[in-house]
């Protein structure tokens, strides 16, 4: 699982790239915790090489946008694939984030 960071025009990017699954989960976890920091920012995750989300990521997920949104800043995700799209609705969660 590959994760990185990054600042433009403004904005944190986050690109995930790889299994997001509970062995990888600490570790992204770790990498994220920046995140659960920022205050009132913008922050964009890519998931265009995310290719799988397991309970465990979507936590870390969820723990990050309370904590963002508290500060009144937003999460975006984008070019999440059908399949990770399909577990955001059946856990409910696609009503709590935003989608492009």
């Amino acid at each position: 699982m590959k994760t990185n960071i990054e600042k433009k025009d403004g904005k944190t990017i986050v690109t995930l790239e790889g299994e997001l699954d509970t062995m990888a989960a600490n570790e992204v976890e770790n990498a994220l915790k920046p995140l659960m920091e920022s205050q009132g920012e913008e922050i964009i995750i890519e998931c265009k090489g995310l290719e799988y989300i397991a309970s465990s990521g979507l936590r870390i997920l969820l723990s990050i946008l309370k904590n963002v949104m508290a500060t009144g800043g937003s999460i975006t995700l984008r070019n999440v694939n059908d399949d990770i799209k399909n577990v955001f609705n059946l856990t409910g969660f696609v009503k709590l984030f935003k989608f492009e």
